[in-house]
């Protein structure tokens, strides 16, 4: 496992092992330099995995979602409690908020969240015309590029932006450093962040988080703004999907809660 290494601000060195001991493991997901070969390889982008007889997911219009990306799990890190098999699917819709619906988050009408508990690989039962598909406009990618994942375990301590840094310390922690309180945050910010394409850990956020101790959720998938793949979520902005750690481990992907934000 792969430990980040952080130098922070000398105010906050007594304070050292209070932050480390709010390290979490997550999956660092890298984008590869080129296509997977096989349909049931991880990915960003191109043709999904789907098994013959399975309906491409449409919005309620009927308009086709967007194939946003996909994770086999065999191919992930063991990591408890997400799946140790299987391959989990992310959809959007072409449109200006790329199908989030800030009133009904887990509402799956205008994106979609499939998970296929057994991974295929006989060719012959699956999909490999997408001809059918739509040219589109508002994405946060270009439609065509394709990326396969790598996937490392690590681990990080607790970012500003993330709703647990408040638990673990208070919403006015930077207050005690007076005049200083915005550099050492700036600092902070700086050297600490959950940015990036990752499963689990803490979540960015360019806005704020609007979780809480009492409604927690876990951190599914992050896709994050990425010049390298020519994403960009908005304004620099970084998209979560969220879910119930319950529901995670009952493999109930039904309730999933999409989130973007940008600057």
């Amino acid at each position: 496992m792969e430990e980040l290494v952080y130098y922070i601000p000398e105010e906050l060195l007594p304070f050292k092992e209070q932050l480390l001991a709010t390290k979490q493991p997550f999956i660092e997901i890298i984008p590869a330099e080129t296509a997977p070969e096989h349909p049931w390889q991880s990915k960003f982008g191109g043709n999904p995995y789907l098994p013959k007889g399975t309906e491409f997911p449409r919005d309620p219009e009927g308009r086709h979602l967007f194939f946003l990306a996909q994770i086999n799990f065999e191919e992930v890190p063991e990591f408890a409690p997400f799946p140790a098999k299987g391959m989990l699917q992310f959809y959007i819709a072409d449109d200006e908020l790329f199908g989030q619906n800030p009133d009904q988050p887990k509402e799956q009408h205008r994106f979609r969240v499939l998970y296929f508990p057994e991974t295929i690989t006989d060719t012959s039962q699956l999909q490999s015309d997408f001809s059918f598909l739509p040219e589109y406009g508002e994405l946060p990618v270009y439609p065509g590029q394709s990326y396969g994942m790598i996937f490392e375990m690590s681990r990080e301590i607790v970012p500003f932006t993330d709703y647990q840094f408040a638990h673990h310390f208070s919403e006015d922690f930077f207050a005690q450093f007076g005049e200083k309180q915005w550099e050492v945050l700036g600092l902070y910010q700086e050297e600490v962040s959950s940015e990036g394409h990752k499963i689990g850990g803490y979540a960015h956020f360019a806005q704020e988080d609007f979780r809480s101790p009492e409604n927690p959720l876990v951190l599914l998938f992050q896709m994050d703004t990425d010049v390298e793949m020519e994403s960009m979520w908005g304004d620099m902005g970084t998209a979560n999907f969220f879910i119930d750690e319950a529901d995670l481990k009952q493999l109930d992907f039904s309730k999933v809660l999409y989130h973007w934000d940008s600057h």
